[in-house]
């Protein structure tokens, strides 16, 4: 039977029921799971919940110590999980007699199913390098049918790139995890209630800020801001005070030492401020930070797989992609910390924050909007005509799409869509707008998605069944909201719609 989520684990569903899943699994053999995540986004929480529910046992790696400590730390871990005192266990013992031991722990008190969950592996790895190939030693031993008799084992890493590589390859692991879950920043719902804010412009403003990565609420020195009115004196004190934990250039810098693909380079902080500035490729990067655009492949490929950079796909233009800053706090550093750092590191965080609200306004909040209404088509359902708004469908992404009659290409910010196999018509679910302004929308946007959706249609796309759908930070004219009633394809989307409150003015 699977263990229930406890209440104080806030979202994370689809997790939980992975790793419970994995957990209670009837395999009567050992089992192997990795989870991997950016720092501050939850990993650590989210096991030492699942160990306490299901009686496991968990340890934490440590930085910059040493074998004999690590070995030492992790036996008097073992000594505390059985309720002996810690002389009972050889500190002196080898990786793989200490791995069985504690293997045998978790089974003799909740069976084949007993939990050992390794934290911060990394960590270890960098001592000994050999930890994945006696976990192999210890799956084939299992599965032949000596050694221990099963257990599942959890390893859990912030350091993504390697985390990536475990299971990889010709490495040792590689094809015996039967989890390999990457957790993901809260979406913007979900980052509302975790830090309180029940005001929508604030919790938006604070997901386009920080994300969704709920351990920065811990290191903010003052209450999350309550209003809009309130969040610029809480930017002020927070990621633009340089004696916070939580400023921006200090948290970016940890990020990126984090892994150690990116100690030290100052490649890969040219190439986050390229792509702050606007370089969307990688021939536009190389531009920038002087290097040809080959020497660029395997920096580029590092930062996106550890989630600081983003390809967005046009999915109606394959090779057309854009490269953006993926992590909120990395590009609110180098579009706001870095552009006003005479202020900031002076002192007068409050001018910063106030000469920055331009660059914020497009360059940040626009965006993210835009994102987190993509978001809300992927995870939300229709509640009154059933179904999900995107209507299940297999992307939904930003594009382009051609006026030839009047030469001109018109941006769509939300497309919902399926690809046809073997070259059929593409099947458009959702055509949608964001912009994040501070004027309720009217007709003219509706009109617009009305023409969008005309040409999508002239250049082959079904859009027979599309639904239009107007996202909106400052709610919509009665006109609109007359009009929407009347229409089963339109939809209106505000700001409590999207944090998954009643709207004040209407329902879908």
């Amino acid at each position: 039977m699977r263990e229930s989520k406890p209440e104080r684990v806030l979202g994370r569903d689809a997790e939980w029921s992975a790793l419970a899943g994995f957990v209670a699994h009837p395999d009567p053999h050992l089992r192997l799971a990795v989870v991997s995540g950016r720092r501050r986004v939850g990993k650590s929480y989210l096991l030492r919940a699942l160990v306490e529910a299901v009686g496991g046992l968990y340890v934490s790696a440590v930085a910059e110590e040493g074998p004999v400590a690590a070995r030492q730390r992790f036996a008097a871990e073992i000594a505390r999980y059985a309720g002996i005192g810690p002389g009972m266990i050889r500190d002196d013992a080898g990786w793989e007699a200490l791995l069985e031991t504690a293997l045998d722990l978790v089974v003799r008190r909740a069976g084949p199913g007993g939990v050992l969950v390794i934290d911060e592996v990394p960590y270890w790895l960098e001592h000994t390098p050999q930890l994945p190939g006696l976990l192999q030693l210890l799956y084939d031993r299992s599965r032949a049918g000596g050694g221990t008799a099963g257990g599942r084992v959890v390893l859990c890493g912030s350091a993504v790139s390697v985390m990536t590589t475990l299971l990889s390859g010709t490495k040792a692991l590689r094809g015996r995890a039967a989890v390999d879950l990457r957790l993901a920043p809260f979406d913007l719902a979900t980052t509302a209630r975790h830090w309180g804010v029940a005001d929508p412009q604030a919790a938006l403003y604070l997901h386009a800020t920080l994300g969704g990565s709920p351990g920065y609420r811990d290191l903010a020195p003052i209450p999350a801001p309550r209003t809009l009115v309130d969040f610029g004196t809480w930017v002020a004190c927070t990621l633009l005070d340089p004696g916070q934990a939580l400023f921006s250039r200090s948290e970016t810098e940890y990020l990126l030492r984090e892994d150690p693909k990116f100690t030290g380079s100052a490649l890969h902080y040219a190439i986050l401020n390229a792509v702050a500035a606007g370089a969307g490729s990688p021939a536009k990067i190389g531009s920038l930070v002087g290097r040809d655009r080959a020497a660029l492949t395997r920096p580029l490929d590092a930062l996106t797989s550890a989630g600081f950079l983003r390809y967005e796909r046009d999915p109606l233009w394959e090779r057309r992609s854009v490269i953006t800053l993926a992590d909120p706090i990395v590009r609110f550093h180098n579009l706001i910390a870095v552009r006003q750092h005479d202020l900031v590191e002076t002192g007068r965080s409050v001018q910063a924050w106030q000469a920055a609200q331009p660059t914020f306004t497009s360059q940040i909040l626009g965006p993210h909007f835009e994102h987190c209404a993509r978001d809300w088509v992927r995870r939300t359902g229709d509640p009154i005509r059933g179904g999900s708004v995107g209507g299940g469908a297999g992307t939904v992404a930003a594009t382009v799409v051609n006026d030839r009659a009047g030469r001109a290409r018109h941006e769509i910010d939300v497309v919902a869509l399926d690809r046809a196999a073997g070259g059929g018509r593409t099947v458009i679910r959702v055509i949608g707008e964001a912009k994040a302004t501070i004027t309720r929308r009217g007709l003219s946007e509706l009109h617009r998605l009305e023409r969008l959706k005309a040409l999508l249609h002239d250049e082959g796309h079904d859009t027979t069944d599309a639904r239009l759908v107007v996202f909106s930070m400052a709610g919509f004219h009665p006109e609109l909201l007359a009009l929407a009633g009347q229409r089963p394809d339109v939809h209106l989307v505000d700001l409590p719609t999207l944090l998954g409150q009643p709207s004040p003015e209407h329902r879908l």
